[in-house]
């Protein structure tokens, strides 16, 4: 297991980052199913792996994912320093109109919810789990900077943001003296590689941590659907299709992800994050699991070290069509950068 600085702080985080969205009871979209003995179990191995960085919201499964990572910690008396919590605010809590969002009452009245479900008197990382249109976006960092300067709040990052909207954020967080957002999380996998566009080249710039969920696209890349599928492809995604994906460009990397799988003897679902590891924009990927032979290929990907061959091959199948003003900024910029150094034999 590898560390990575969290944005551009001094707080190390895994390259692995274990999601809990699979906590809960039971759902209708097939996704939470652990009780506490079984999340026990997922924590447990995930920690013994290296795994010190835990993702959770206040939405999934209503709390109760809050609730069990917190439970679990103290049932395997893992020391709170050993461990970096983040969790999300912004998704509905209540049918009340200030139940839900982005805004300085919302924003104020979920952190201690959090805190008591989790059983610790602070977060290491806490996040916007979405884009709030209403709210302005001083109002929502100036309570954020309040939680930081509390204690309640270490850090702070956003998830599913477009580029423009942190740029705004993090200039205004810098005029005003607020903390600025150190992490963004987002959706990357090798069939879906739009922010390669625009949130790349911005974390990039502003020294920010990416952490990647839905690695596999919600399981679609994980080698069990689609042509040559092994079984009837049964699973989750039948009846959560999230998120969206090209399905003609998602089979054509499974295939050669099926490839490359026997070429290293993993599964394919091992190479899907063995891929998303490999970019170097990538701080932490977020994984998860509800059966302990899925964290065992999600662990995996740590030893996985494909070569160049095998990532030309990913990139060329995986590649984003061209888009402006994308293809019209490599044509003017084509004659402004130097030729590479090439040193004399």
């Amino acid at each position: 297991m590898r560390y990575n600085q969290l944005g551009n702080t001094g707080l190390f985080v895994s390259e692995l980052c274990l999601g809990t969205v699979t906590f809960g009871p039971p759902d209708e979209a097939l996704i939470a199913s652990l009780d506490q003995k079984g999340v026990n179990e997922i924590i447990g191995s995930s920690i013994a792996a290296g795994v010190n960085f835990f993702d959770t919201a206040d939405v999934y499964s209503f709390g109760q994912s809050e609730q069990l990572l917190g439970q679990s910690l103290k049932d395997l008396r893992i020391k709170r320093s050993d461990v970096i919590i983040a969790t999300k605010v912004h998704g509905a809590m209540g049918a009340g109109p200030n139940q839900r969002g982005s805004s300085r009452g919302h924003i104020m009245d979920s952190i201690d919810d959090s805190l008591e479900r989790l059983q610790t008197e602070h977060i290491d990382l806490y996040q916007l789990h979405g884009t709030d249109a209403v709210t302005p976006i001083d109002e929502t960092l100036r309570a954020l900077d309040d939680l930081v300067a509390s204690g309640k709040v270490r850090y702070v990052g956003v998830s599913n943001w477009q580029a423009w909207r942190i740029a705004k954020a993090l200039g205004i967080a810098e005029r005003k003296g607020y903390a600025r957002f150190e992490t963004v999380q987002s959706y990357y996998s090798i069939a879906g590689r739009d922010l390669e566009r625009e949130i790349v080249p911005l974390i990039n710039e502003e020294k920010l941590g990416l952490m990647v969920w839905s690695p596999m696209a919600g399981g679609l890349l994980s080698g069990k659907y689609g042509p040559g599928a092994p079984g009837n492809g049964e699973g989750r995604r039948t009846s959560f299709n999230f998120p969206p994906v090209n399905e003609d460009r998602a089979w054509a990397a499974v295939a050669i992800m099926r490839e490359i799988a026997k070429k290293h003897d993993v599964s394919v679902a091992t190479v899907a994050l063995g891929y998303v590891l490999a970019k170097p924009f990538v701080m932490s990927v977020i994984i998860g699991a509800s059966r302990m032979d899925q964290l065992e290929q999600n662990l995996a990907a740590t030893e996985l070290r494909l070569d160049a061959d095998d990532l030309t091959e990913l990139d060329d199948v995986g590649a984003l069509p061209s888009e402006y003003p994308g293809w019209m900024l490599e044509r003017q910029d084509a004659g402004r950068r130097p030729a590479p150094f090439v040193p004399k034999s």
